[in-house]
C-alpha cells in the first residue's frame, strides 16, 4: 500500500509545543504486571518518544503503571509502532493490554479502506479522527490559534463517509476535539454542534477531550445533557493554574463532577493523555495521572 506518514502528529507537536523543553529522560523499566489490578486507558501519544525508540519496553512500562488498555497514535507503512497489526495485538495481549482505539489523522479517501482494514486486524474497535482531516486543519502562527478551513458541512460529509465505511467493516468512528470546535466561528457556527446534529449517530460519535473543552470555556456537562450518549470516549488530562496540561489530579478540572455524568455522556472508555509534560518524564507523569484517576473514582 501507499506509504502513510506521521506529518499530522509531527505538525501538532511543533505548533502546540507538545514536546517538552530540554532533553527527554524517559527511563523504561521492565516490571511484573499485576493484570487483575489494572484499570483505565492511556493515549500512547503521551509517551510517543519512548514508543518511537523502544515500543515494546514502553508498553511493558505502561502496563506496569497500572493501565489496562491503550490508544495507538502511530501508523506507518501498514504497521503500528513498527509492528504488523496482528503482531501489535499479540504483543499487547501478552502484557494484558488491549488497544481500544487509534488516532488515524492521516486518513484520506484513497487510503481509508486499507487503514480501516488494518485497525480492525489489530483488534482495535474505534477509529478516531484527531483533527479535521484531508488538509482541513489550520494553524495561525501569529496567534497560535488552531482552526479549520472549509465548512462544518464539508466536515460532516467526510465524517459520514468514513463512518459508513467503518460501520460496514464492523468498527466505530469517533471525532476528537480541540478547543476551536467549541468556539463560535465568524458566522456563529459551532463546529462540534453541527457535527453532533448532522453526523449519522449510527456511524459517527465523539471522543471528548475534557482539557480542550475546558480550554474553550465550554461545559462538558452541558454537552452531555444536550447530546446524551454521543461521547463514547474521553481524553482525561488536567489543567494547571496557568492553563497548561497537567497530570490528572494536579490541576483544576473537576473530574468527579464530570465522571458523575458518565452514563448520560455515553462514555464507554477513557484515556489519560498529556500532550506535553513540561520537563517531567512522561513515564512518571502517567503514574501520577493513574493515581489521580483513583482519587476521582475512575475504574
Amino acid at each position: 500500500m501507499k506509504k502513510t506518514n506521521l506529518s499530522l502528529a509531527l505538525l501538532l507537536a511543533l505548533i502546540l509545543g507538545f514536546t517538552s523543553c530540554g532533553p527527554k529522560t524517559e527511563q523504561v523499566e521492565e516490571a511484573v504486571v499485576e493484570e487483575s489490578s489494572n484499570f483505565g486507558g492511556l493515549a500512547l501519544y503521551t509517551v510517543r518518544d519512548s514508543m518511537a525508540s523502544n515500543p515494546k519496553a514502553t508498553l511493558q512500562a505502561v502496563a506496569a503503571a497500572g493501565y489496562a488498555y491503550v490508544e495507538a497514535a502511530n501508523y506507518e507503512d501498514g504497521k503500528f509502532y513498527g509492528m504488523a497489526p496482528a503482531e501489535f495485538k499479540s504483543f499487547l495481549d501478552s502484557l494484558g493490554l488491549t488497544a481500544v482505539s487509534a488516532h488515524m489523522g492521516m486518513v484520506n479517501m484513497e487510503n481509508a479502506d486499507q487503514l480501516i482494514t488494518d485497525v480492525k486486524a489489530a483488534g482495535i474497535g474505534y477509529f478516531v479522527i484527531p483533527v479535521p482531516p484531508m488538509g482541513m486543519f489550520t494553524f495561525d502562527p501569529a496567534t497560535r490559534t488552531l482552526g479549520m478551513k472549509g465548512t462544518a458541512d464539508e466536515l460532516v460529509s467526510i465524517m459520514n463517509t468514513l463512518g459508513e465505511k467503518c460501520h460496514a467493516a464492523g468498527i466505530k468512528l469517533l471525532y476528537h476535539n480541540h478547543d476551536f470546535e467549541f468556539k463560535p466561528m465568524a458566522d456563529g457556527t459551532v463546529i462540534e454542534e453541527v457535527l453532533l446534529e448532522k453526523c449519522n449517530p449510527e456511524w459517527v460519535n465523539f471522543q471528548m477531550d475534557l482539557y480542550w473543552v475546558t480550554k474553550a470555556e465550554a461545559s462538558p456537562l452541558a454537552y452531555f445533557e444536550k447530546y446524551p450518549g454521543r461521547f463514547k470516549a474521553w481524553h482525561v488530562k488536567d489543567m494547571d493554574s496557568a492553563g497548561n496540561f497537567a497530570p490528572v489530579g494536579t490541576g483544576k478540572i473537576d473530574f468527579a463532577q464530570i465522571l458523575a455524568a458518565k452514563a448520560q455522556s455515553g462514555m464507554e472508555f477513557y484515556l489519560v493523555e498529556q500532550d506535553n509534560t513540561f520537563g517531567l518524564d512522561p513515564l512518571e507523569a502517567i503514574k501520577i495521572s493513574h493515581e489521580g484517576l483513583k482519587k476521582f473514582g475512575f475504574e
